[in-house]
């Protein structure tokens, strides 16, 4: 696992991961883009042999009591592995160091998996919001995690500026939070490892 902050230079890779990991509402290359540009995301991308195989973002405002998890996605190669488990903890890990107290999530209410990963890492469900997911008609379980006192893990996650010295330009791509591959943020077992609104697709 070689874990590192997402660049613009990944857009290709990323989003080859998120078409194939959300065929039926995958989010356009311009709001991908938007959301690797913003200056309250944070995303993260998993490397093996210098190809992007999976990916997950978090919204944290500097300062602001609660965060996000926008999405986690692995290629299904790379699902159920520890790999989606291992980016939704960095990716808490960025949501602490913003001064993050609590994290919301979404996850697809027919992806148990993911949802199971959630609940393991101490997330508890708090509502659902019927048929959210379209046009596949699906709820979207909504959970929280509460931060405080929860300390950062030693960072094993790559700069920027380390990018070079890590691989050249990027072109694959990533996946979507929920489970492995969940968009939302979170991981799952080897069948689903994306993730959408907070919800891993592993």
């Amino acid at each position: 696992m070689n874990l590192r902050v997402a660049t613009p230079h990944d857009l290709d890779a990323i989003m080859a991961v998120e078409n194939r990991s959300f065929p039926t509402d995958a989010w356009s290359a311009e709001n991908m883009a938007a959301e690797l540009d913003s200056p309250h995301g944070r995303y993260l991308v998993d490397e093996e042999d210098g190809t992007v195989i999976g990916y997950g973002g978090v919204r944290a405002l500097q300062g602001s009591a609660d965060a996000d998890i926008q999405t986690i996605a692995f290629d299904a190669a790379h699902r159920g592995r520890g790999r989606g488990r291992a980016l939704l903890r960095a990716l808490l890990d960025e949501a602490v160091a913003h001064g993050a107290r609590e994290v919301f999530l979404e996850v697809r209410a027919d992806n148990p998996g993911a949802e199971g990963l959630y609940l393991s890492e101490g997330f508890e469900e708090i509502g659902r919001r019927p048929r959210y997911y379209q046009p596949d008609d699906v709820d979207a379980i909504v959970m929280r995690l509460d931060l405080r006192g929860r300390g950062t893990r030693d960072r094993q996650v790559a700069e920027p500026a380390d990018v070079a010295s890590v691989r050249g330009p990027s072109t694959s791509s990533g996946t979507q939070a929920g489970g492995s591959g969940t968009q939302g943020g979170s991981s799952v077992p080897s069948t689903s490892s994306v993730t959408r609104g907070g919800e891993p697709h592993e």
